[in-house]
């Protein structure tokens, strides 16, 4: 007969009444030391009931302890890790808006795996969580269905996950990150698409007099949708024709936050060309009028691109507005992010140095400026085209 193994000091043999009321039921109970979690001493408990799998047990545990890979068990949910993360990016003063933005995101992730516990999430949670998000149909916090997500969105909320479970690891309450595992998804980014100068020249005709022609005219002079929609007449200068580049409204969801440029080279004062100078004079005019009109129920926003009532218009409702009006002057829908592509492209074209189109948007880089907004269209190309045939046939003729 085989000598008995005598049960470490960890493992106990325990006798449990039996439900039934038969012979007693035998349990191992295994009770270990695992140092220090969330700095206080922890023990792990639990019964099993052979001798062998407690002593796996153990065997595994101490192997996860000596290795500072052991995790205590918990039932902390996703829904919890993810506000806990967004709190910590708050404490570490990171800009509201910022903050807000992986809120947003992360909303989906709540809504859908919320419940979900840290150290039982896995990767085919987050891998059906894609599959989802890039078919749409998911319900939005408004009740409506989401629309099907880009590569780029999801792969920026793989990041996020990344980065949340990369915090849990840290603190102990989950052994890996399983968003790591999932691959991110392979797409070209949106090409620019600048509007022909044909084009811009029929959006022009068509925005004359219009109450929002300002916000198109500073479109199309390479303003972004934030400079735009948070541009004060504090800002701009009539008198010595200059506009300040100093202050950007963001929209988080419902919620419009205002801060400054987000770099340095963005922070600008740039003279007004003389159609952009016209454009705010007419728009001045226009909401002078609408404030005689309206009286005390007229609110002096500030703002140069507002409503009939001076209120200001928040982004959604200026790309919402740039749509509609290419569609009724018969332009191509372009985004109105774009415009700011089209102006890059149009002045790269007429020969303006690099540097000062990269001054004039905003950019620190050129390099970053002919990579992303110089982007001829093939009429342009053709033009050269023609020109490198032009030296073609008179080196053929001059016999070098």
């Amino acid at each position: 007969m085989a000598e008995r193994r005598q049960l470490p000091p960890q493992i106990k043999r325990v006798e449990l009444e039996s439900r039934r009321g038969g012979r007693p039921v035998v349990r191992y109970q295994l009770t270990v030391d695992v140092g220090v979690v969330d700095g206080k001493r922890k023990r792990f408990r639990k019964r099993y009931p052979t001798e062998a799998q407690a002593r796996d047990a153990l065997d595994q545990i101490r192997g996860d302890v000596a290795r500072g890979t052991y995790v205590q068990p918990t039932q902390r949910t996703v829904s919890e890790a993810c506000d806990d993360w967004l709190a910590g990016k708050r404490a570490a003063d990171r800009a509201e808006s910022t903050v807000d933005g992986y809120a947003e995101k992360l909303s989906v992730v709540i809504d859908q795996l919320g419940d979900v516990e840290v150290q039982k999430l896995t990767k085919r949670h987050i891998d059906d969580l894609v599959t989802a998000l890039r078919e749409g149909g998911l319900t939005a916090p408004t009740g409506k269905p989401r629309k099907p997500w880009s590569p780029r969105s999801v792969n920026y909320l793989l990041g996020l996950l990344v980065s949340m479970l990369e915090s849990e690891q840290k603190q102990g309450h989950t052994v890996r990150n399983v968003a790591a595992l999932v691959d991110r998804i392979e797409a070209d980014p949106a090409p620019p698409d600048p509007l022909t100068e044909v084009e811009v020249e029929k959006l022009l005709a068509h925005i004359a007099g219009n109450r929002y022609a300002i916000a198109w005219e500073l479109a199309l002079a390479g303003f972004r949708l934030a400079e735009i929609s948070g541009l004060r007449w504090s800002d701009v200068d009539l008198e010595a024709k200059t506009v300040a580049v100093v202050n950007t409204r963001l929209q988080r969801g419902k919620k419009s936050i205002e801060k400054a440029p987000k770099s340095r080279a963005s922070r600008r004062e740039l003279p007004l060309p003389d159609d952009l100078y016209v454009a705010f004079k007419a728009a001045r005019k226009t909401q002078a009028a609408d404030q005689l009109r309206l009286g005390g129920e007229y609110e002096a926003s500030g703002y140069v691109v507002v409503n009939e009532a001076g209120r200001a218009l928040t982004p959604n409702a200026i790309e919402n507005r740039w749509a509609r009006m290419l569609q009724a002057a018969g332009v191509r829908h372009v985004r109105l992010h774009d415009a700011r592509h089209t102006c890059g492209t149009l002045m790269h074209l007429r020969g303006v140095p690099t540097a000062l189109i990269s001054a004039w948007l905003g950019h620190a880089s050129k390099a970053f400026t002919l990579q992303t907004y110089v982007n001829p269209k093939p009429e342009a190309l053709a033009i050269a085209a023609q020109s490198f045939t032009r030296v073609v046939t008179n080196r053929h003729n001059s016999g070098s």
